[in-house]
């Protein structure tokens, strides 16, 4: 094989593989010299991979952690796999999954050949998730043009439906999306109302990268997440008030932070002070879940809603 770069794309594919490969077998598989592998195990460690070499008399090569991601090769099994396992999380707004995993997704679609496109497509179809029934559920390849619309600053256009059902056309400049744990928002410019506004991605539909560049604006909080946070305020205002009988570290491996902040209180205690952004019936769910002692405050709905459940509950389990 004497085309190098195919060559190293090829030996590069080996070690990929968690084992370790004497040089003796690389050269056969790749039909060059034992010299042929060392010269091209240096120019992949010049690329940022790196590769260990064992000594002795059958000398080693394998692929271990370094100190930056380098490119990875998959082949189409593990394409699909992972474009499918990304578009599940992201299309439910997975607890855990943020930005990064629609990032991630944006990149590997617009690489992915059209055969596997199809087989991602086909196997996304074919499947239904068992999700929690506030229609939250969103179309994934929506989130994908969006996350290349914010990494590209292009202007973006799409159809929305606000929560009374008013339905508009909006032209924005995106700045980031956001995840709560259960929803994706869009923080963006509005440019026909001048102003920043948040979108829930969920009621957002048949969104167009225009291509029409722009020069991002200073967002007026500190980053998309307290924006949102207060955009959520004020939209909402109602208090989160929530007395713990545990410390903050045991409560906050359990709470999602959208929820909002935790605080220790008395001895062994803390207290969760946030804004209600989901429903009643989730948020009761997740105070339940944290598997402690605990008293809401406020909002007063959530208060009655617990003592409701509670006696559900009861009545449940003395039937």
């Amino acid at each position: 094989m004497t085309d190098t770069p195919a060559r190293l794309l090829n030996l590069l594919s080996l070690l990929q593989t968690p084992r370790e490969w004497p040089g003796s077998e690389l050269a056969d598989r790749l039909a060059v010299s034992p010299r042929t592998i060392r010269r091209d195990i240096d120019r992949l460690r010049d690329l940022g991979y790196p590769v260990e070499a064992s000594r002795g008399s059958v000398g080693g090569y394998r692929l271990v952690a370094g100190t930056a991601m380098p490119p990875l090769l998959l082949d189409d099994e593990e394409a699909v796999a992972i474009a499918v396992g990304l578009r599940a999380g992201a299309g439910h707004a997975i607890e855990g999954v943020d930005e990064a995993s629609v990032r991630a997704l944006a990149k590997l679609e617009q690489v992915l050949p059209s055969r596997l496109r199809h087989r991602v497509s086909t196997l996304q179809n074919a499947t239904v998730p068992l999700a929690r029934g506030d229609g939250s559920t969103i179309d994934p390849q929506t989130l994908t043009v969006m996350a290349s619309a914010v990494t590209g600053r292009e202007r973006l256009r799409f159809a929305y439906r606000a929560g009374d059902g008013a339905e508009t056309r909006r032209q924005v400049e995106p700045y980031r999306l956001v995840s709560t744990g259960w929803r994706w928002y869009l923080v963006a410019y509005d440019l026909e109302r001048e102003a920043w506004r948040t979108f829930r991605v969920d009621r957002v539909s048949e969104p167009f990268a225009t291509g029409s560049r722009f020069a991002p604006r200073e967002l007026p909080a500190g980053d998309a997440a307290e924006f949102l946070s207060s955009s959520m305020a004020r939209r909402h205002e109602l208090a989160v008030d929530v007395s713990f009988a545990a410390p903050v570290e045991f409560v906050a491996s359990r709470l999602p932070g959208a929820l909002g902040s935790l605080e220790p209180e008395g001895e062994g205690g803390c207290r969760l002070r946030g804004v209600l952004r989901d429903s009643l019936e989730w948020v009761a769910v997740r105070l339940a879940l944290v598997d402690c002692e605990f008293t809401a405050h406020e909002p007063p709905q959530l208060v009655s809603y617990l003592h409701d459940l509670g006696s559900r509950l009861t009545r449940a389990a003395a039937s």
